[in-house]
């Protein structure tokens, strides 16, 4: 993944990134660790514009979301209830408790869109909830863009900084990445053993 990564902005530029980050931001395994830091060297290196960069590192990465907002908005929070009265265990959420989730959501979410942005794996999954909570599209590309854009301007300096040993960058990151996935799957696992259905929520 690496060498193609390298391959597809060495040869394509400024659409490279955008096609890379796109790719990031539909599928999680593709890390943005080792994308934006190259691009970064590249930039460093004369190759392309600091700022070039960003702001295609930035768009890709908010055209990407959208996928997952609408599909949250098109399939919507009945269809979701509906599923966790049949299916609870597996979503883990029962019909009650994803209503205070999509309050909750409704009142901070541009704030968790934003926060969420900055971590892996959960910068994609974010988009769905957003979808479901019927965020409004322009609230939501704002509180996007601002969190990619602090993500990736990171990430970008920091290859930049470090010119040829951008590696280090996702050498570092990494494990961060091993850690928010290893807390999502345990928080699904202690949520599926402990689960009850709405009835039995008293």
């Amino acid at each position: 993944m690496t060498d193609w990564i390298i391959q597809t902005i060495s040869e394509l530029g400024y659409v490279g990134i955008f096609l890379v980050m796109l790719a990031e931001s539909i599928f999680p395994p593709i890390p943005s660790e080792l994308i934006i830091p190259f691009a970064g060297f590249a930039a460093a290196n004369g190759d392309l514009n600091l700022f070039g960069v960003l702001a295609t590192a930035t768009f890709g990465a908010v055209v990407g979301m959208l996928p997952w907002y609408f599909a949250g908005r098109i399939f919507g929070l009945p269809r979701v209830k509906w599923l966790a009265d049949r299916y609870g265990r597996l979503l883990t959420m029962n019909a009650e408790e994803i209503d205070v989730a999509v309050g909750f959501f409704r009142r901070f979410g541009p704030i968790i869109v934003l926060f969420g942005r900055l971590l892996p794996i959960i910068r994609t999954l974010i988009s769905i909830p957003a979808g479901l909570a019927a965020m409004p599209l322009p609230l939501f590309l704002l509180a996007s863009t601002t969190g990619a854009l602090v993500w990736n301007t990171f990430l970008t300096l920091s290859g930049y900084i470090l010119h040829e040993h951008y590696e280090v960058i996702e050498v570092v990151l990494d494990p961060l990445s091993y850690l928010v996935l290893a807390t999502v799957v345990a928080v699904y696992l202690f949520r599926v053993v402990t689960w009850k259905p709405a009835r039995a929520a008293d």
